[in-house]
C-alpha cells in the first residue's frame, strides 16, 4: 500500500496573505457593515414568514440562473478539466482532497488540469506550485461559474448551488461528507430547522438528485440511506451510487509519523509532553438559528471545571461545525483549549488525538477506523432524537459510552486508560460501516468515475 504524499503548507496559524482585488479592503468592510443591518432584518422576516422566504429565494434563483446562463453561453466543455470544491470553498479537505491528491499523480490523469475554488484563495496559492496543472480560483463570481461551465468533472462534498446546472456532457460527482447517523432529506418527516420547512428541505435534495451523475458511498448501509434521503428510487436513479469506500478515509490507514508531527506543530502542540489530546467535535442544531448570525451552539460544558480537573493531563481540541457562525471565546483557556474549528482537514485532527468526544456528528464513523476511545456526550438526547432529527441506527450500536450528564463525562475521561483495546461491539461496528476503508478508496473511486464516464 503506497503511503500518501504530504505536500502541505501550514495555513492554520499563519496570517492571511493579501491579494490585490482592485479595491481597498476598507471599502469592502464598509460595504459589509452597511449590508449587515439589512441582512439581519431580511433573515428575521424570512424566519418568521415562510411566504417571504419563498418569494425571496425564487427571486434570487431566477436572477442567478439567468446570470449563470449568460456567463456560460458559448463555453465548450474541456474533457480534461476537473473542478474540486470542499464545504463550499471553506477548506481543502474531505473526499475531494483525497481524490485530487490521487489524480494529480496518477498516470491515467496525465495531461488533466485541476481547479480548486476557495473563499480565501490566497491561503491556498501554494497548491499551484506544489501540484502539477493546478489552479486556484475564488468561490462564486464570474470565474467560478465559467469554470463550472467548462469543466468536464465536478467533484464536491456538498450540494452545488441551486442555479448552477451541469451540461449533458458534464459529470457531477457528489461525494457527500459523512456516513449518516441523523436523518436527511426525504427521510425527514418534520423539520425543526429555523430556516427551512420540510418541503423546502425536500426541494433542495430533489434539485441535487436531478443534477449529480455519481454519488460516492462508503458502505451498503450508507448506500441504502442515500437512496432514501435523495429519493433516488422514485427518480429512477438508484444506479448512480459508487460504493467503494470514502476516499477521505484513506489517510487514516496510510498516515505516517511525519504527518502527526507536522499537524501538532501547526496547532502549537509540539511541547505538550505526555498530555493526552481530546478532540471535541459536536454537530450543529437545526433549531438554533439567530437572524444575521446563522446557526449557534451552546457547548453545555463548564470549561472552567474541565480545565481545573483535566488540565494537568489533557489538551482539549474544540472543533465546532462549519455551519456554526458564532464563536466561543477560548482565550482564557490558553494552553488547555485549542480552537481548531478552522483547521482544514479534520482527519489530521483524528490522527493526533487520543480520544474523541462527539454527539450526533458523523465524525465517529470515520474515527472508529483508528480504534481509539469514543465518548458520546448527548445532553439533549431525547429532544434531538424525537423533535429535531431522529436517527438511522440504534444508538446502542455506537462504539462508545452514551453520556447525558457532565459529571459522568468527566468521570469517563478520567477512566480512560492507556492501551485501549476495542471491544466486540466496537469491532462489529467497524465491520458493518467501515469495511471498505482499506486505504485504496480514492484509487478505486477515481478510476471508476473515469471508466464509467468514458463508457457513456
Amino acid at each position: 500500500m503506497e503511503k500518501i504524499k504530504h505536500k502541505r503548507y501550514d495555513t492554520f496559524n499563519k496570517p492571511e496573505p493579501t491579494e490585490d482585488s482592485g479595491y481597498s479592503f476598507s471599502i469592502w468592510r464598509l460595504i459589509r457593515k452597511i449590508k449587515k443591518p439589512f441582512k439581519i432584518v431580511a433573515y428575521g422576516i424570512a424566519k418568521r414568514w415562510p411566504w417571504f422566504r419563498k418569494l425571496l429565494r425564487n427571486t434570487l434563483y431566477s436572477r442567478r440562473l439567468g446570470r449563470f446562463r449568460r456567463r456560460s453561453r458559448g463555453i465548450v466543455t474541456d474533457e480534461k478539466l476537473i473542478f474540486f470544491e470542499s464545504f463550499k470553498g471553506k477548506s481543502y479537505a474531505c473526499s475531494p482532497r483525497a481524490l485530487f491528491e490521487y489524480m494529480v499523480d496518477a498516470p491515467e490523469f496525465e495531461g488533466y488540469r485541476f481547479v480548486w475554488d476557495f473563499k480565501k484563495p490566497s491561503r491556498h496559492r501554494y497548491m499551484e506550485e506544489e501540484y502539477r496543472n493546478t489552479e486556484i480560483i475564488k468561490t462564486y463570481g464570474r470565474t467560478y461559474e465559467q469554470t463550472l461551465a467548462k469543466a468536464k468533472y465536478w467533484i464536491t462534498n456538498y450540494r452545488v448551488l441551486d442555479h448552477i446546472y451541469p451540461g449533458k456532457d458534464q459529470v457531477y460527482v457528489q461525494c457527500w461528507h459523512g456516513t449518516p447517523l441523523k436523518r436527511l432529506g426525504y427521510d425527514l418527516d418534520h423539520s425543526d430547522n429555523a430556516m427551512n420547512s420540510t418541503d423546502e428541505i425536500w426541494d433542495k435534495y430533489k434539485i441535487d438528485a436531478e443534477k449529480f451523475t455519481w454519488m460516492i458511498s462508503p458502505s451498503s448501509f450508507a448506500t441504502e440511506k442515500f437512496i432514501s434521503a435523495w429519493n433516488l428510487k422514485e427518480f429512477g436513479r438508484e444506479d448512480v451510487i459508487i460504493e467503494e469506500g470514502y476516499p477521505r478515509n484513506d489517510i487514516l490507514t496510510n498516515y505516517d509519523e511525519e504527518l502527526k508531527d507536522f499537524t501538532k506543530e501547526c496547532i502549537g502542540l509540539s511541547d505538550i509532553g505526555d498530555k493526552k489530546i481530546i478532540l471535541y467535535a459536536p454537530t450543529w442544531r437545526d433549531n438554533q438559528h439567530v437572524a444575521g448570525l446563522g446557526y449557534t451552539y451552546d457547548m453545555h460544558l463548564d470549561l472552567d471545571r474541565l480545565q481545573r480537573e483535566l488540565g494537568e493531563d489533557y489538551i482539549l481540541l474544540c472543533r465546532l461545525h462549519y455551519l456554526v457562525a458564532n464563536s466561543i471565546d477560548f482565550e482564557k483557556y490558553e494552553g488547555f483549549i485549542y480552537d481548531v474549528s478552522k483547521y482544514d482537514d479534520i482527519n489530521e485532527l483524528y490522527i493526533i488525538s487520543d480520544l474523541l468526544i462527539t454527539d450526533y456528528s458523523s465524525v465517529f464513523f470515520d474515527y472508529a477506523n483508528l480504534k481509539k476511545p469514543i465518548l458520546f456526550y448527548m445532553y439533549d438526547l431525547e429532544e434531538y432524537r424525537d423533535d429535531i432529527r431522529g436517527f438511522y441506527i440504534d444508538i446502542n450500536e455506537l462504539p462508545g459510552e452514551i453520556i447525558t450528564e457532565e459529571d459522568r463525562l468527566i468521570e469517563a475521561l478520567k477512566e480512560v486508560e492507556d492501551g485501549f483495546v476495542p471491544d466486540e461491539k466496537y469491532m462489529a461496528f467497524n465491520s458493518r460501516y467501515n469495511y471498505l476503508d482499506d486505504g485504496n478508496a480514492a484509487k478505486r473511486t477515481a478510476r471508476k468515475i473515469c471508466g464509467k464516464c468514458n463508457n457513456n
